[in-house]
């Protein structure tokens, strides 16, 4: 979507708001994007500005590169919004409820579909969502219902899983 943002920018915002984090500026936890910025700067390249993303308490990648302000994300962080970060006039919504986001982006499939909107839905979930039956569910009625919504599940390499 925001084709501005290179691997290295991304890597760079996240290492500000890291360092943000250690000098204790910000007194909330946070989750940090990191590990797969070259994917989603891929993936993002057919994500168009009308359709939908819905993402995870690990959303900073995912705001940007829908075009999203890094002032104003990293306002959204100094204020204890970094597990949930909404912004509607990019039709953007993250929830920190693990697995959450696929029951929110069925339904706003479900929206579209009805109304007739010429938009889809893109949800990017972690790999330890991918255990959880909510997403199962959701999988199974966007398929069944064939709603316009794309599942993306993200391993970037550091769960504990």
């Amino acid at each position: 979507m925001n084709t501005s943002w290179t691997k290295e920018k991304l890597i760079e915002f996240e290492d500000k708001i890291k360092d943000r984090w250690n000098n204790a500026e910000i007194p909330y936890y946070i989750h940090l994007s990191g590990g797969n910025e070259e994917q989603l700067i891929e993936i993002f390249k057919e994500i168009n500005q009308k359709d939908y993303v819905c993402s995870t308490h690990r959303s900073h990648y995912h705001y940007l590169l829908k075009g999203g302000s890094p002032d104003k994300l990293e306002k959204m962080i100094l204020d204890g919004r970094s597990m949930h970060v909404i912004d509607k006039d990019l039709n953007f919504i993250s929830t920190a409820i693990v697995s959450g986001g696929p029951a929110i982006a069925t339904g706003i499939a479900l929206g579209l579909k009805k109304k007739n909107r010429d938009s889809h839905v893109w949800c990017f979930i972690g790999d330890a969502a991918e255990d959880e039956g909510h997403f199962y569910e959701a999988v199974r009625y966007v398929d069944g219902h064939d709603l316009p919504c794309t599942f993306i599940l993200e391993d970037n390499n550091r769960s504990v899983e």
